[in-house]
């Protein structure tokens, strides 16, 4: 018989529950939304907040509501940088096939950040510095993400973060954005078209059952990244992001 699973700690697992209700109310929560949010008993959730907070991975602000701590910092900067290095040969042949530059970027409270670029051969090439970060609306990578999480979360998102418009062509109200996830959904992918940046467009795919919210995206100028280039690049994003997704499942078995 197959061997089976080692029964998990239960503190331990309540725990990170706990951070990533945290995580998914924008990093700062009051007790009484956890308790709205978890089946657990009240002085449970007190109780190991207080052990958090004790050992610096919960804080707790002048006015009473919990914020996740700054020893959680490090541990992020580490598991980014492990998710880059894990991306790159992966972005590798998106440019080797593709000619253009790929990203890597991660749902980061209301923002989408980058941890891994492969250049564009060609001189005239986008740039995007690893560690940026840029809004969800307006970005390839942050609508893929947007298209994998409930309209409930997307519309909090967007407006903690708002929507700035800087281009003529950057979406502008929710509604319009909600109609965009929808074909991304459809889809199967998003388009930045010259949405962040004129005369930059951007296809990108999110990462399917990934457990952070990511997406790879390949982008250069709207001269060589066109229809033509749609048709090539979707395919290659769907078998890079897959790549990607059986690797992080292999990693957690």
């Amino acid at each position: 018989m197959p061997a089976q699973p080692a029964p998990g700690v239960q503190s331990v697992e309540r725990a990170f529950d706990l951070l990533e209700l945290i995580a998914r109310a924008g990093g700062e929560v009051a007790l009484t939304e956890l308790a709205a949010e978890t089946p657990l008993p009240l002085p449970t959730i007190h109780r190991l907040l207080r052990t958090l907070v004790g050992i610096g991975y919960v804080r707790q602000l002048p006015n009473r509501r919990y914020a996740l701590g700054p020893r959680l910092i490090r541990l992020g900067e580490v598991a980014n940088r492990q998710l880059g290095a894990l991306a790159m040969p992966l972005l590798k042949d998106l440019v080797t096939n593709l000619g253009e530059t790929a990203n890597m970027a991660v749902l980061d409270g209301d923002m989408v950040t980058y941890l891994a670029q492969v250049p564009s051969p060609h001189a005239m090439r986008m740039f995007t510095e690893v560690g940026r970060q840029a809004n969800l609306h307006d970005s390839g990578v942050g609508k893929a993400i947007l298209s994998v999480l409930d309209d409930d979360r997307i519309a909090r998102l967007v407006k903690q973060a708002g929507m700035p418009t800087p281009t003529p062509k950057s979406i502008a109200t929710l509604e319009d954005l909600f109609k965009e996830v929808a074909r991304i959904r459809t889809d199967g992918y998003a388009v930045d078209d010259e949405e962040q940046e004129t005369g930059v467009r951007c296809f990108a795919m999110a990462v399917p059952g990934a457990p952070t919210p990511m997406a790879l995206s390949i982008s250069g100028p709207v001269s060589r990244v066109d229809e033509n280039f749609a048709e090539r690049a979707v395919p290659e994003l769907r078998k890079a992001t897959e790549a990607i997704a059986s690797a992080l499942t292999a990693a957690t078995d």
